[in-house]
Protein backbone atom coordinates (compact mmCIF):
# COMPACT_ATOMS: atom_id res chain seq x y z
CA UNK A 1 0.00 0.00 0.00
CA UNK A 2 0.99 3.48 -0.87
CA UNK A 3 0.06 6.66 1.02
CA UNK A 4 0.94 10.20 0.35
CA UNK A 5 0.88 12.15 3.56
CA UNK A 6 1.60 15.15 5.13
CA UNK A 7 3.62 15.14 8.19
CA UNK A 8 3.48 18.79 10.94
CA UNK A 9 5.57 19.19 13.56
CA UNK A 10 6.09 22.02 15.75
CA UNK A 11 9.02 22.10 17.90
CA UNK A 12 9.35 23.17 21.57
CA UNK A 13 12.58 25.44 19.87
CA UNK A 14 9.74 27.72 18.11
CA UNK A 15 11.43 27.78 14.87
CA UNK A 16 8.16 27.29 12.90
CA UNK A 17 6.12 24.31 11.64
CA UNK A 18 7.89 21.88 9.64
CA UNK A 19 6.06 20.48 7.04
CA UNK A 20 7.10 17.70 4.61
CA UNK A 21 4.55 15.37 1.81
CA UNK A 22 5.90 12.01 2.29
CA UNK A 23 5.32 8.77 0.79
CA UNK A 24 4.78 5.83 2.25
CA UNK A 25 4.69 1.93 1.31
CA UNK A 26 4.07 -1.00 3.01
CA UNK A 27 4.96 -4.35 1.43
CA UNK A 28 4.74 -7.36 3.30
CA UNK A 29 5.71 -5.30 6.55
CA UNK A 30 8.30 -3.60 5.78
CA UNK A 31 8.16 0.40 5.52
CA UNK A 32 9.93 2.03 3.06
CA UNK A 33 9.80 6.23 2.65
CA UNK A 34 10.50 8.93 0.16
CA UNK A 35 10.12 13.06 1.24
CA UNK A 36 8.76 14.59 -1.47
CA UNK A 37 8.54 17.99 -0.71
CA UNK A 38 9.68 19.94 2.63
CA UNK A 39 9.14 23.39 4.10
CA UNK A 40 10.10 25.33 7.10
CA UNK A 41 7.35 27.95 7.68
CA UNK A 42 8.97 30.79 10.07
CA UNK A 43 6.89 31.59 12.89
CA UNK A 44 5.83 35.36 12.82
CA UNK A 45 7.20 37.10 16.38
CA UNK A 46 4.08 37.47 17.96
CA UNK A 47 2.91 33.80 17.19
CA UNK A 48 5.84 32.88 18.82
CA UNK A 49 5.06 35.11 21.99
CA UNK A 50 1.98 34.11 22.00
CA UNK A 51 2.70 30.39 22.09
CA UNK A 52 5.59 31.36 24.49
CA UNK A 53 2.72 32.41 26.98
CA UNK A 54 0.67 29.82 26.29
CA UNK A 55 0.53 28.43 29.53
CA UNK A 56 0.02 31.55 31.51
CA UNK A 57 -3.56 32.01 29.14
CA UNK A 58 -7.22 31.36 31.22
CA UNK A 59 -9.24 28.56 30.06
CA UNK A 60 -10.87 30.79 27.58
CA UNK A 61 -8.06 32.31 25.77
CA UNK A 62 -6.24 28.95 26.17
CA UNK A 63 -8.87 27.38 24.01
CA UNK A 64 -9.42 30.51 21.34
CA UNK A 65 -5.32 30.26 20.76
CA UNK A 66 -6.48 26.27 20.10
CA UNK A 67 -8.50 27.21 17.58
CA UNK A 68 -6.69 30.34 16.07
CA UNK A 69 -3.27 27.96 15.69
CA UNK A 70 -5.65 25.07 14.08
CA UNK A 71 -7.01 27.61 11.54
CA UNK A 72 -3.28 28.69 11.37
CA UNK A 73 -1.96 25.60 10.47
CA UNK A 74 -4.63 24.52 7.86
CA UNK A 75 -3.22 27.78 5.98
CA UNK A 76 -0.27 27.26 6.04
CA UNK A 77 -0.71 23.75 4.64
CA UNK A 78 -3.09 24.83 2.03
CA UNK A 79 -0.11 27.38 0.91
CA UNK A 80 2.41 24.66 0.97
CA UNK A 81 -0.09 22.18 -1.48
CA UNK A 82 -0.19 25.53 -3.42
CA UNK A 83 3.28 26.24 -4.04
CA UNK A 84 4.45 22.73 -4.20
CA UNK A 85 1.71 22.26 -6.52
CA UNK A 86 0.28 19.04 -4.88
CA UNK A 87 -3.09 19.37 -5.18
CA UNK A 88 -5.38 16.37 -5.26
CA UNK A 89 -2.19 14.14 -4.49
CA UNK A 90 -2.82 14.76 -0.51
CA UNK A 91 -4.81 11.69 1.15
CA UNK A 92 -4.17 12.72 5.03
CA UNK A 93 -2.80 15.32 7.24
CA UNK A 94 -0.93 14.46 10.40
CA UNK A 95 -0.05 17.16 12.84
CA UNK A 96 1.60 16.95 15.84
CA UNK A 97 0.62 20.09 17.36
CA UNK A 98 2.35 21.97 19.66
CA UNK A 99 2.47 21.02 22.89
CA UNK A 100 2.34 23.15 26.45
CA UNK A 101 0.98 21.25 29.05
CA UNK A 102 2.16 17.99 29.72
CA UNK A 103 1.57 16.41 32.77
CA UNK A 104 1.50 12.66 32.24
CA UNK A 105 1.41 11.60 36.18
CA UNK A 106 -1.98 13.33 36.36
CA UNK A 107 -2.74 11.81 32.86
CA UNK A 108 -2.94 15.05 30.94
CA UNK A 109 -1.07 16.48 28.15
CA UNK A 110 -2.03 18.95 25.93
CA UNK A 111 -1.29 20.37 22.13
CA UNK A 112 -2.32 23.27 20.60
CA UNK A 113 -3.58 22.88 17.03
CA UNK A 114 -7.47 22.15 16.73
CA UNK A 115 -7.97 19.29 14.51
CA UNK A 116 -10.90 20.28 13.23
CA UNK A 117 -9.58 23.60 12.53
CA UNK A 118 -7.48 22.42 10.37
CA UNK A 119 -9.89 19.87 8.90
CA UNK A 120 -12.14 22.75 7.89
CA UNK A 121 -9.28 24.80 6.07
CA UNK A 122 -7.88 21.85 4.19
CA UNK A 123 -10.51 19.49 3.81
CA UNK A 124 -9.06 16.51 3.87
CA UNK A 125 -8.04 14.01 6.60
CA UNK A 126 -6.67 14.97 9.32
CA UNK A 127 -5.29 13.14 12.65
CA UNK A 128 -4.03 14.84 15.83
CA UNK A 129 -3.92 14.81 19.47
CA UNK A 130 -1.57 11.99 18.76
CA UNK A 131 -0.11 11.78 22.42
CA UNK A 132 -3.70 11.71 24.61
CA UNK A 133 -4.41 7.87 24.78
CA UNK A 134 -0.95 6.76 25.80
CA UNK A 135 -0.98 9.58 28.36
CA UNK A 136 -4.62 8.05 29.51
CA UNK A 137 -3.02 5.01 29.70
CA UNK A 138 -0.91 5.69 32.32
CA UNK A 139 2.02 6.17 30.08
CA UNK A 140 4.27 9.44 29.46
CA UNK A 141 3.16 10.19 25.88
CA UNK A 142 6.68 10.56 25.22
CA UNK A 143 8.87 10.20 23.25
CA UNK A 144 6.41 8.60 20.35
CA UNK A 145 9.02 8.69 17.47
CA UNK A 146 10.59 5.57 18.55
CA UNK A 147 7.72 3.59 16.35
CA UNK A 148 8.93 5.17 13.12
CA UNK A 149 12.30 4.99 13.75
CA UNK A 150 12.02 1.65 14.12
CA UNK A 151 9.76 0.70 10.95
CA UNK A 152 12.03 3.39 8.99
CA UNK A 153 15.83 3.18 10.27
CA UNK A 154 16.13 -0.08 11.30
CA UNK A 155 20.11 -0.24 10.78
CA UNK A 156 20.74 2.37 13.56
CA UNK A 157 20.82 1.28 17.38
CA UNK A 158 19.84 4.56 19.09
CA UNK A 159 18.14 7.73 17.55
CA UNK A 160 18.73 10.76 19.28
CA UNK A 161 16.94 13.87 18.69
CA UNK A 162 18.27 16.97 19.21
CA UNK A 163 15.34 19.76 19.40
CA UNK A 164 14.88 21.75 22.29
CA UNK A 165 14.47 19.06 24.04
CA UNK A 166 17.17 16.01 23.83
CA UNK A 167 15.57 12.79 23.77
CA UNK A 168 16.60 9.40 23.34
CA UNK A 169 15.46 5.96 21.82
CA UNK A 170 17.57 2.35 22.06
CA UNK A 171 17.08 -0.68 20.53
CA UNK A 172 18.45 -3.12 23.23
CA UNK A 173 17.88 -6.46 24.27
CA UNK A 174 17.01 -7.81 27.63
CA UNK A 175 18.87 -10.63 29.48
CA UNK A 176 16.47 -13.14 28.14
CA UNK A 177 17.72 -11.48 24.90
CA UNK A 178 14.14 -10.18 23.94
CA UNK A 179 14.44 -7.48 21.89
CA UNK A 180 12.16 -4.04 23.16
CA UNK A 181 12.53 -0.38 22.49
CA UNK A 182 13.21 2.18 24.97
CA UNK A 183 13.19 5.86 24.75
CA UNK A 184 13.10 9.27 27.27
CA UNK A 185 13.51 12.74 27.38
CA UNK A 186 17.08 13.03 28.63
CA UNK A 187 17.23 16.98 29.18
CA UNK A 188 16.42 20.68 27.61
CA UNK A 189 18.95 21.44 24.24
CA UNK A 190 18.44 24.00 22.22
CA UNK A 191 16.00 25.90 24.03
CA UNK A 192 18.37 26.55 26.72
CA UNK A 193 21.02 27.30 24.21
CA UNK A 194 18.93 29.88 22.02
CA UNK A 195 17.90 31.06 25.22
CA UNK A 196 21.91 32.09 26.28
CA UNK A 197 22.41 32.85 22.15
CA UNK A 198 19.45 35.81 22.61
CA UNK A 199 22.06 37.37 25.41
CA UNK A 200 24.07 38.23 22.63
CA UNK A 201 21.02 39.25 20.44
CA UNK A 202 21.44 36.00 18.13
CA UNK A 203 18.80 33.24 17.56
CA UNK A 204 21.00 30.54 18.19
CA UNK A 205 24.79 29.72 18.34
CA UNK A 206 25.90 29.23 14.50
CA UNK A 207 28.25 26.40 14.49
CA UNK A 208 28.34 26.32 18.38
CA UNK A 209 31.00 29.14 17.94
CA UNK A 210 30.05 30.86 21.35
CA UNK A 211 30.21 27.86 24.11
CA UNK A 212 33.65 27.28 21.74
CA UNK A 213 34.86 30.28 23.23
CA UNK A 214 34.10 29.49 26.65
CA UNK A 215 35.16 27.41 29.67
CA UNK A 216 33.21 24.64 31.59
CA UNK A 217 32.55 26.16 35.15
CA UNK A 218 32.51 22.99 36.93
CA UNK A 219 30.22 24.29 39.39
CA UNK A 220 27.90 25.12 37.50
CA UNK A 221 28.12 21.59 35.92
CA UNK A 222 27.44 19.57 38.98
CA UNK A 223 24.91 21.67 40.32
CA UNK A 224 23.22 21.05 36.78
CA UNK A 225 24.11 17.13 36.57
CA UNK A 226 22.43 16.75 40.40
CA UNK A 227 18.92 17.85 39.23
CA UNK A 228 16.45 15.44 40.45
CA UNK A 229 15.17 14.19 36.95
CA UNK A 230 18.31 12.88 35.80
CA UNK A 231 18.14 10.15 38.41
CA UNK A 232 14.95 9.10 37.61
CA UNK A 233 14.60 5.44 35.28
CA UNK A 234 12.92 5.56 32.39
CA UNK A 235 10.47 5.98 30.87
CA UNK A 236 10.30 9.81 31.92
CA UNK A 237 9.47 12.67 29.47
CA UNK A 238 10.18 16.53 30.07
CA UNK A 239 7.44 19.48 29.18
CA UNK A 240 9.16 22.90 28.02
CA UNK A 241 9.30 24.70 31.16
CA UNK A 242 11.80 22.15 33.00
CA UNK A 243 14.51 23.77 31.14
CA UNK A 244 12.58 27.86 30.68
CA UNK A 245 11.70 27.43 34.67
CA UNK A 246 14.04 25.20 36.07
CA UNK A 247 17.51 25.08 34.20
CA UNK A 248 17.99 28.44 32.68
CA UNK A 249 17.65 30.41 36.44
CA UNK A 250 20.57 27.94 37.58
CA UNK A 251 22.55 28.91 34.92
CA UNK A 252 22.03 32.36 35.36
CA UNK A 253 22.26 32.45 39.71
CA UNK A 254 25.88 32.17 38.52
CA UNK A 255 27.90 34.84 37.74
CA UNK A 256 29.44 34.04 34.43
CA UNK A 257 29.48 35.22 30.97
CA UNK A 258 27.64 33.79 28.57
CA UNK A 259 30.39 31.81 26.57
CA UNK A 260 30.91 30.06 29.82
CA UNK A 261 27.61 29.42 30.27
CA UNK A 262 27.27 28.08 26.54
CA UNK A 263 30.46 25.70 26.84
CA UNK A 264 29.27 24.68 30.41
CA UNK A 265 25.87 23.15 29.01
CA UNK A 266 26.64 22.26 25.82
CA UNK A 267 28.81 19.71 28.20
CA UNK A 268 25.72 19.07 30.49
CA UNK A 269 23.94 17.67 27.16
CA UNK A 270 27.13 15.86 26.02
CA UNK A 271 27.18 14.24 29.48
CA UNK A 272 23.55 13.68 29.97
CA UNK A 273 23.42 11.80 26.66
CA UNK A 274 26.67 9.75 27.45
CA UNK A 275 25.11 8.27 30.41
CA UNK A 276 22.22 7.86 29.19
CA UNK A 277 23.69 5.79 26.34
CA UNK A 278 25.78 4.12 28.67
CA UNK A 279 22.64 3.21 31.02
CA UNK A 280 20.86 1.63 27.70
CA UNK A 281 23.65 -0.69 27.17
CA UNK A 282 23.48 -1.68 30.81
CA UNK A 283 20.05 -3.16 30.25
CA UNK A 284 21.38 -5.45 27.38
CA UNK A 285 24.59 -6.11 28.89
CA UNK A 286 26.40 -4.37 26.00
CA UNK A 287 29.22 -2.56 27.76
CA UNK A 288 32.39 -4.39 27.08
CA UNK A 289 35.62 -4.37 24.12
CA UNK A 290 34.02 -7.36 22.74
CA UNK A 291 30.94 -6.09 21.39
CA UNK A 292 30.17 -4.40 18.20
CA UNK A 293 30.55 -0.74 17.63
CA UNK A 294 26.94 0.25 17.51
CA UNK A 295 26.04 3.22 15.58
CA UNK A 296 23.84 6.69 16.91
CA UNK A 297 21.70 8.28 14.28
CA UNK A 298 21.17 12.06 15.33
CA UNK A 299 19.12 14.71 13.57
CA UNK A 300 17.05 17.86 15.01
CA UNK A 301 18.82 21.69 14.61
CA UNK A 302 21.06 20.54 17.03
CA UNK A 303 22.61 18.90 14.71
CA UNK A 304 24.17 21.52 12.90
CA UNK A 305 25.79 22.67 15.97
CA UNK A 306 29.12 21.63 14.90
CA UNK A 307 31.19 22.12 18.19
CA UNK A 308 28.31 20.47 20.01
CA UNK A 309 28.35 17.25 17.90
CA UNK A 310 32.46 16.85 17.51
CA UNK A 311 31.86 16.86 21.56
CA UNK A 312 29.63 14.06 21.23
CA UNK A 313 31.46 12.56 18.94
CA UNK A 314 34.68 12.53 21.52
CA UNK A 315 32.46 11.41 24.64
CA UNK A 316 30.93 8.57 23.06
CA UNK A 317 33.90 7.12 20.79
CA UNK A 318 35.20 5.74 24.60
CA UNK A 319 31.96 3.60 24.87
CA UNK A 320 32.13 2.14 21.23
CA UNK A 321 28.75 4.18 19.94
CA UNK A 322 29.67 6.07 16.26
CA UNK A 323 27.93 9.29 15.79
CA UNK A 324 25.75 9.31 12.34
CA UNK A 325 24.83 12.39 10.81
CA UNK A 326 22.40 11.84 7.79
CA UNK A 327 21.56 14.32 4.82
CA UNK A 328 20.43 17.80 5.82
CA UNK A 329 16.25 16.80 4.43
CA UNK A 330 16.60 13.95 7.70
CA UNK A 331 18.08 16.03 10.38
CA UNK A 332 15.47 18.55 9.55
CA UNK A 333 12.15 16.75 8.47
CA UNK A 334 12.52 13.14 10.85
CA UNK A 335 9.77 14.22 12.85
CA UNK A 336 7.71 15.63 9.99
CA UNK A 337 8.11 11.98 8.28
CA UNK A 338 7.61 9.70 11.33
CA UNK A 339 4.74 12.08 12.45
CA UNK A 340 3.22 11.27 8.73
CA UNK A 341 3.64 7.87 9.73
CA UNK A 342 1.95 7.79 13.17
CA UNK A 343 -0.88 9.34 11.81
CA UNK A 344 -1.28 6.54 8.74
CA UNK A 345 -0.88 3.79 11.38
CA UNK A 346 -3.95 5.29 12.91
CA UNK A 347 -5.40 5.22 9.76
CA UNK A 348 -4.98 1.83 9.32
CA UNK A 349 -5.95 1.14 12.96
CA UNK A 350 -2.39 -0.26 13.66
CA UNK A 351 -0.53 0.45 17.14
CA UNK A 352 1.55 3.99 16.86
CA UNK A 353 2.48 4.26 20.12
CA UNK A 354 4.78 1.69 22.08
CA UNK A 355 3.94 0.86 26.03
CA UNK A 356 7.65 -0.67 25.98
CA UNK A 357 8.96 3.56 25.32
CA UNK A 358 6.29 5.41 27.43
CA UNK A 359 5.10 3.00 30.47
CA UNK A 360 1.62 2.68 29.49
CA UNK A 361 -0.08 -0.26 30.63
CA UNK A 362 -0.83 -1.22 26.71
CA UNK A 363 0.36 -0.29 23.22
CA UNK A 364 -2.33 2.30 22.20
CA UNK A 365 -3.44 3.62 18.23
CA UNK A 366 -3.53 7.38 19.08
CA UNK A 367 -4.92 9.89 17.62
CA UNK A 368 -7.99 12.19 16.78
CA UNK A 369 -9.62 11.53 13.04
CA UNK A 370 -11.12 14.89 11.75
CA UNK A 371 -12.83 14.18 8.12
CA UNK A 372 -12.91 17.50 6.85
CA UNK A 373 -13.88 15.56 2.97
CA UNK A 374 -17.33 15.66 2.27
CA UNK A 375 -19.30 12.22 2.13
Amino acid sequence: MVYNVIGIMSGSSLDGLDIAFVRLQETAGKWTYEIKQAACDKYPDELISRLSDATSLNALQYQLLHSFYGHYIGEKVNSFIEEKNLAHQVALIVSHGHTTFHIPEKQMTSQLGDGAAIAAETRLPVVTDLRALDVAFGGQGAPIVPIGENLLFPEFDYFLNLGGIANISAHISDPSSIKKIIAFDVCPANRILNMLAQEKNLLFDEDGKIAACGNVQNDLLQKLNSLDYYKQPYPKSLANDFGTDIVYPIIKSFAINTEDAMRTYAEHIVLQLKKSIVDCQLLSNNINDEQPIQKLLVTGGGTFNTFLIERLKESLAAIRVTVNIPDAEIINYKEALITALIGTLRWREEYNVLSSVTGASRNSIGGALWLGTEA
